[in-house]
């Protein structure tokens, strides 16, 4: 198997997985249920989960982790179970994987902007990614994935815990809604310019508002960041509750044609976030398969 930094050196776009959470749900996780539950309770899924899109073609995937500090888990009276949950996690998703794929250890935000609220202080946000990230460390994690953050403070929280505690790689995501910031404001330009200076690993957009956003997302940054490695994994458009279901709109045959415009914006890596399923990696890794390597050829790869 190549290295992390080999297979990012290569000239073709590297395949992220897509949806934790919604994944697991059509998994039947009840609806309000944190994921993490599941880590405990049903880890025989959580397998099952991660193996799927180890199958479908994912060559970096991500642990059921995303709300796995112990501060977030207390809303789920899971807290004390935290170090469990996480190395749990990344045990599973390194047998999922086989060899096949990277192991991203994710990182989610505390809570809805618990920092800039106050709910947390610095210095214990920073305390709590490291916990969390000691954990996914020694449960086998081959990277950190630090996503879905609208607060550059708590993503400069999470990176320094990361830090503290171990040297292995980091990606970084924030989420931008349909004005093209997050929602504490934050752009595309000066979250690239602040994660570069942080030292990540490779950088992007996540969750957001779906799919139509992503390249002009991507191209922003790559204009303020030239030699960045970016990461686009957006939501497969916004839900809808039909017969008390959510359902997303973009179909994974589209999904994938849309990930080839991210590609041409300046995208490394290709995944998916909410509402995304191994069907739809796979139509991503068959897009990149199947069709000429003329628009890999534009890309800036570091």
């Amino acid at each position: 198997m190549l290295t992390l930094a080999e297979l990012l050196a290569q000239n073709r776009p590297v395949v992220h997985d897509g949806a934790t959470g919604t994944f697991l749900q059509q998994l039947g996780l009840p609806l309000n249920t944190a994921p993490e539950t599941w880590v405990l309770e049903n880890g025989a899924l959580i397998f099952s989960a991660a193996e799927a899109y180890v199958n479908a073609g994912a060559q970096i995937i991500l642990t059921c982790t995303f709300g796995g500090t112990e501060f977030r888990l207390r809303r789920a009276r899971l807290d004390k179970h935290a170090e469990t949950i996480n190395r749990t996690a990344a045990q599973l998703a390194k047998e999922a994987a086989r060899g096949r794929a990277f192991v991203a250890g994710s990182l989610g935000p505390l809570g809805t902007v618990a920092l800039k609220l106050g709910e947390i202080g610095y210095a214990e946000a920073v305390d709590q990614f490291a916990a969390q990230a000691h954990a996914l460390a020694a449960g086998g994690a081959d990277l950190f994935q630090i996503e879905s953050m609208s607060d550059m403070q708590e993503m400069q929280a999470a990176i320094e815990g990361v830090r503290q505690v171990s040297p292995l790689p980091i990606f970084a995501t924030l989420s931008f809604d349909s004005q093209g910031k997050t929602l504490l404001g934050i752009t595309p330009t000066f979250a690239a310019k602040e994660l570069a200076q942080l030292g990540c690993n490779a950088i992007g957009a996540n969750c957001g508002h779906g799919v139509w956003d992503v390249a002009g997302i991507i191209r922003e940054m790559r204009a303020a960041v030239a030699n960045a490695v970016l990461i686009a994994k957006p939501n497969a458009g916004i839900p809808e509750t039909r017969a008390g279901k959510l359902v997303y709109p973009v179909e994974p045959a589209k999904f994938a044609q849309f990930a080839r415009e991210w590609v041409r914006a300046g995208a490394k890596i290709i995944g998916g976030c909410c509402g995304t399923t191994p069907e739809y990696i796979a139509a991503v890794r068959q897009e990149f398969e199947s069709k000429p390597a003329r628009d890999h050829r534009q890309m800036l790869i570091s």
